[in-house]
């Protein structure tokens, strides 16, 4: 990678926070870069991004790391917490390991809003980032404290959505 790797985090209520992570993965592979992307909250085989990822050959790593259905603020289970901290030991792993330059940790924002990361984890995290890796954090409510240390905050922003008229999530579109 040219430069040293940065912290963004994709938040906001609007839709396309996975996404934008997704379209810089695709741009990273399209350079020759290898992607991780560790998706906290999400079961595997839910989203058409897991089964898309196939597609990209070695180069792009997909890790469901969640369990199938929402998960609500009042619904959390006690595995939803250990789901969530093996997700930040696989990103500490992929950091040992070394063989990626973009990770991807997809609705970890959600997971300290739900009270199933502590914040301090991630900013552990933040700190801890190889100087080439590009880490990602998206996720609707970014704490305050991990816009802070990002280097780029971008927030998405629903002005209007068809899920106000009562349409559902589309297979395809929206996951």
């Amino acid at each position: 990678m040219n430069g040293e790797g940065k912290i963004q985090v994709f938040t906001g209520e609007g839709k396309g926070k996975t996404t934008a992570a997704l379209g810089l993965a695709w741009r990273a592979i399209g350079r020759g870069k290898n992607v991780l992307m560790i998706q906290l909250l999400k079961g595997p085989n839910t989203s058409g991004e897991q089964l898309a990822a196939d597609a990209f050959g070695s180069h792009f790593d997909i890790k469901p790391v969640g369990r199938k259905g929402f998960i609500y603020r009042t619904g959390c289970e006690p595995r939803d917490r250990t789901l969530a901290e093996m997700a930040l030991e696989e990103v500490r792993k992929a950091y040992e390991g070394g063989s990626y330059d973009v990770i991807v940790l997809d609705e970890v924002n959600v997971a300290v809003h739900l009270g199933l990361l502590g914040v301090d984890a991630v900013l552990e995290l933040m700190d801890s980032k190889p100087a080439h890796v590009e880490l990602i954090l998206t996720g609707r409510y970014a704490p305050k404290e991990v816009i802070e240390k990002a280097d780029t905050v971008l927030e998405m922003k629903k002005i209007k959505h068809h899920f106000d008229a009562g349409v559902p999530a589309r297979e395809g579109i929206e996951y």
